[in-house]
């Protein structure tokens, strides 16, 4: 069977990168590896666009699930530094979920939507046959804004600041000790603090801050493949070397002890809400400090010298090459 989650390099390479339909000049960023939206240019002004599947986990309750499977589909174009704006969305629902658990759903999506300054344009809701998981539709998000204002994952250049937030694995943390609070052989104290890594998983306002801020050259969310994942595609589209201090990266209470319990790095699993941005020498304190200011750890771990690579404490970082995360899932899933 082919490793779950998103497909590797090289079956990008060449089954999707090659074949994108027909060719468009309004298209000034189509698909890459490691670039989690495109822009149009209309009317010389920018359009990212990004697309995401929706998962909606009950286990979170019904409006929180909404609220966060918004946070993580906004996500990809907020890292752009243009605030998302639009959204269409599908939810294909398994026929067991009432019109009750659809309404609470929806109004945790639709109320933080609003919140943020997200109008919903389009969409498609329905219940079909055969759904029995929690990956039910998907979404796209557009943000209008100029292309100056955009700011792409590879655009790290030696000399910057290297700032972490959140840190790593926060994501998984908060998921396995919600849905397997049981199972993880912790105490009860450490899982409650380990279930409050789920609201973590919000990074929006967090990555609006830090452009806001001044000097972001580069921001990426540590999804699959962690942060280790993330810094290595950083490092490697813009051609440039990251020295990382590993104590400095911020580290939330409750990963450690789930992520050992699990059996996963926790640099390598997913962790959406977790931030990753180059900053302009001399600048990642000030951004570091107004995401803090947010609620939201946030630290100066490193800096952007010429070479290349991932290096943590002088050794060098390397991807996995797959989420280790999805195994375990399965795993606890089947009991």
């Amino acid at each position: 069977m082919s490793d779950l989650g998103k497909i590797d390099r090289e079956t990008f390479d060449d089954v999707i990168y090659p074949n994108l339909g027909a060719p468009r000049a309004d298209v000034s960023v189509g698909p890459r590896h490691g670039v989690d939206f495109g822009v149009l240019d209309i009317g010389e002004r920018a359009i990212v666009v990004a697309t995401d599947p929706i998962s909606i986990l009950p286990e979170l309750g019904w409006e929180r699930a909404g609220r966060l499977a918004l946070e993580i589909v906004l996500t990809d174009v907020a890292v752009s530094g243009v605030a998302p704006t639009h959204l269409a969305i599908n939810l294909t629902l398994p026929p067991a979920w009432s019109d009750e658990n659809l309404e609470a759903l929806w109004t945790g999506l639709a109320d933080h939507a609003e919140r943020l300054g997200v109008s919903i344009v389009s969409g498609h809701t329905a219940r079909y046959p055969g759904i029995d998981s929690s990956w039910v539709g998907g979404a796209t998000v557009l943000g209008v804004g100029d292309h100056d204002d955009i700011v792409r994952p590879d655009g790290a250049t030696p000399g910057d600041d290297i700032v972490v937030t959140t840190g790593p694995g926060a994501e998984v943390t908060g998921l396995f000790s919600t849905l397997f609070p049981e199972r993880l052989g912790l105490d009860p104290e450490t899982v409650a603090t380990a279930q409050e890594r789920v609201e973590d998983i919000a990074a929006v306002e967090d990555a609006r801050a830090a452009f806001a801020a001044g000097g972001v050259t580069a921001m990426h969310d540590a999804t699959e493949g962690g942060i280790a994942g993330g810094l290595v595609e950083m490092a490697g589209g813009a051609g440039v070397r990251f020295d990382i201090d590993g104590d400095a990266v911020p580290v939330a209470p409750g990963v450690a002890a789930v992520c050992d319990a699990v059996g996963v790095d926790p640099w390598q699993v997913s962790s959406a809400g977790t931030l990753l941005c180059a900053v302009e020498a001399g600048r990642g304190a000030a951004v570091a400090e107004v995401i803090r200011d947010g609620g939201t750890p946030a630290a100066v771990v490193g800096s952007v010298t010429d070479g290349e690579g991932v290096f943590v404490d002088g050794d060098r970082l390397s991807a996995p090459e797959s989420d280790p995360a999805w195994a375990e899932f399965e795993r606890f899933s089947e009991g």
